[in-house]
């Protein structure tokens, strides 16, 4: 034993005596603060923006599937195939006009997967915009403001009760 570390006698304690270091402990840093306190534009929430492009490809993407399905069900049925292409253009011709008339009736109400961040993104926004409407928030309202003018409010309080203060002296 030396340095006054570990155990007097590691007898009665089932275990070696064999003194190791603790890797988890964090020495304190110098700093007090991680960040800049006078910016903290930084740290406020921003919505993140679902790529249209990508969108747009996905619906696509599905009016695809559904006219390959078609496809799919009409050769194992022996449909000739001058029937199979009219029929599939029909189709095609068809969910492309729903979707771009429709919007909401195009696509089904299914849940979304943690893959499908644009879309999440997408349907966060219309949720934020629906609540926005629903508590009548104005678009240009900014988060914190009430302080803000309540801050600005005690200050000038503050200002003019000094100066009628010094009015009086």
């Amino acid at each position: 034993m030396s340095d006054n570390v570990g155990l007097s006698t590691p007898r009665g304690s089932g275990t070696s005596g064999y003194v190791q270091r603790n890797l988890a402990h964090l020495k304190p840093r110098d700093r007090a603060a991680p960040y800049n306190t006078k910016d903290l534009d930084h740290l406020k929430h921003r919505q993140r923006q679902p790529d249209k492009e990508i969108l747009e490809h996905d619906r696509k993407r599905e009016v695809e599937v559904k006219v390959f399905e078609l496809r799919d069900q009409l050769e194992d049925e022996g449909v000739d195939e001058d029937e199979i292409d009219k029929r599939c253009d029909a189709l095609r011709k068809e969910l492309q006009a729903k979707m771009n008339k429709g919007g909401r009736d195009a696509a089904p109400k299914k849940p979304l997967k943690a893959h499908q961040v644009h879309e999440l993104a997408d349907a966060k926004i219309k949720e934020s915009e629906r609540l926005r409407n629903a508590l009548k928030i104005s678009k240009d309202y900014e988060e914190g403001s009430h302080w803000k003018r309540q801050e600005e409010r005690l200050r000038k309080a503050a200002e003019r009760e000094s100066s009628a203060q010094k009015e009086r002296e």
